[in-house]
């Protein structure tokens, strides 16, 4: 039987176009999902979609005079157009607004109720609409959310319910401790552990319907809808099927969640305690990325810095800005870009480097009439693992970046085996070998070469999967030809 793997984005808000910070993220889950897929062999569930509540998304749909299921069908659409924009293969894409996620969120509010977790008081809190969430004093800058320094907190005084966080320290330390690698990277491990050990406050997750009726109804309470993230967390499981389908929750949960870190605290904390609380158990791993600034500020389109995945693949093509956005930097750190930084990646690791050489093999194997033969040998180089210095394949020290979510460090490793391709070629000179006699030893270095080329694109299959398909495919070929430039170049 296949092992099963279950990876999930978090849910983008529907209140914008998506951005390149989400794009980054759903590729990375996509460069994941695929490994486990397709290198792996497991049966795999990648979960995204559209979280569609709260008073932000009921607010935009005012201001713009739709009715708020039209504004939110209009942009859930945007989000899905993801898939084929960026090549994604997700298998699953939630909404929050389907029928069965509201039917699962309320279960899942019934059973936190049920434990003793769920109870109503009247209190004052500043709040953020931008994060949808309470602040303290102590979060904020002159006043304003760092995050949202655009817009005002409110002071909002009302009955609400409130889940009660503060049971559940405990358990949180001890999971920590147990699986001190349950948040990546480290620095938001222990970031995540300073917050919970500070001690927790019960958190409010409902609204009156009166003020925000865009919402969850809250079961047996008419007057309440669910706090925007105490619904979209539940989705993580209502995807699967909970809690009808016992049978596909168990076989795939826990799972690996993706997140920004400005999600850490609600990943990796709130929906950890609300699972408990349900008698769930807690996810797998979650991984946390750092944001995408433009220059060294954060993207606005007042600013006009925007950079949208559109604009990225009608510059550089799909699989380019799969590339580009994956080598951006690894989980958790922050990343800074400009147009003049992904033309010369580009540029550099792609057109000069990954293209160049397929060019390059293709030519001399059409000039000498060379073709496929599976029998040869692939060249390899062997790289030194830091830990202990001991020798291994540069496609077998990418697999295993991989298997550990080290996206970027796989990629390094796979222009560490492109760039010897290169090398190979430059030391065994095949278009120096002219005599008759010389023949078969060219023949076989062309095809050494094809090999070579056919191995690399299966280490990129992941990341880059049309420009992967079409390398195996044109290498493979008794006679191959010349070969189209997979990376063509810039526009001046």
């Amino acid at each position: 039987m296949k092992q099963k793997f279950y990876i999930t984005t978090t849910l983008p808000y529907v209140n914008a176009e998506p951005h390149i910070g989400f794009a980054l993220e759903i590729i990375a889950a996509d460069v994941i999902a695929r490994f486990h897929s397709e290198v792996l062999g497991e049966e795999v569930v990648f979960n995204t979609g559209t979280d569609e509540h709260g008073q932000k998304i009921h607010q935009k749909a005012q201001e713009s005079g739709k009715d708020t299921q039209s504004y939110v069908d209009e942009y859930a659409a945007k989000f899905s157009e993801l898939r084929e924009l960026l090549s994604i293969n997700y298998t699953h894409f939630i909404r929050t607004t389907n029928p069965n996620h509201k039917a699962a969120a309320q279960e899942f509010w019934t059973r936190c109720k049920n434990n003793g977790d769920i109870y109503k008081k009247m209190y004052k809190l500043s709040y953020c609409v931008g994060c949808e969430l309470e602040k303290l004093s102590s979060e904020l800058v002159d006043g304003r959310c760092p995050l949202h320094p655009n817009k005002d907190i409110e002071i909002r005084e009302e009955e609400n319910y409130f889940f009660a966080f503060s049971n559940y320290q405990k358990a949180l330390l001890d999971h920590y401790e147990q699986n001190p690698s349950f948040v990546e990277p480290e620095s938001k491990m222990k970031e995540i552990v300073a917050f919970v050990s500070g001690g927790l406050q019960d958190f409010s997750i409902s609204r009156l319907k009166e003020k925000m009726p865009w919402g969850v109804e809250v079961p047996g309470d008419p007057d309440h809808v669910m706090y925007v993230w105490f619904d979209a967390l539940v989705n993580y499981v209502s995807t699967l099927g909970w809690p009808d389908n016992t049978e596909n929750f168990n076989a795939y949960w826990p799972g690996v969640q993706l997140a920004g870190k400005d999600n850490l605290r609600q990943q990796s904390a709130m929906w950890q305690a609300m699972l408990a609380s349900a008698g769930l158990p807690f996810s797998k791993k979650i991984l946390i990325n750092g944001f995408i600034s433009i220059d060294g500020q954060k993207m606005s389109k007042s600013l006009g810095n925007v950079i949208s995945p559109k604009e990225m693949v009608e510059r550089y093509g799909t699989d380019a800005t799969r590339f580009l956005l994956m080598r951006l930097g690894p989980f958790g750190s922050d990343m800074d870009v400009n147009w003049h930084k992904l033309d010369i990646t580009y540029q550099s690791l792609l057109a000069n480097n990954i293209g160049n050489t397929a060019s390059r093999i293709a030519k001399l194997c059409e000039n000498n009439e060379v073709g496929y033969n599976e029998k040869v040998e692939f060249w390899d180089i062997k790289v030194s693992e830091k830990e202990n210095e001991v020798k291994i394949s540069a496609l077998e020290n990418a697999e295993k970046n991989l298997s550990i979510y080290e996206i970027r460090g796989a990629l390094t490793d796979i222009h560490i085996y492109s760039d010897t391709i290169e090398r190979q070629l430059s030391i065994k000179e095949p278009w120096k070998l002219k005599d008759e006699n010389q023949k078969a030893e060219k023949k076989k270095i062309l095809q050494e070469a094809i090999m070579s080329i056919i191995k690399l694109a299966e280490s990129l299959k992941p990341f880059m999967p049309k420009t992967s398909n079409t390398l195996i495919s044109h290498f493979s070929q008794e006679k191959i030809s010349a070969l189209e430039p997979l990376f063509p170049r810039l526009p001046i």
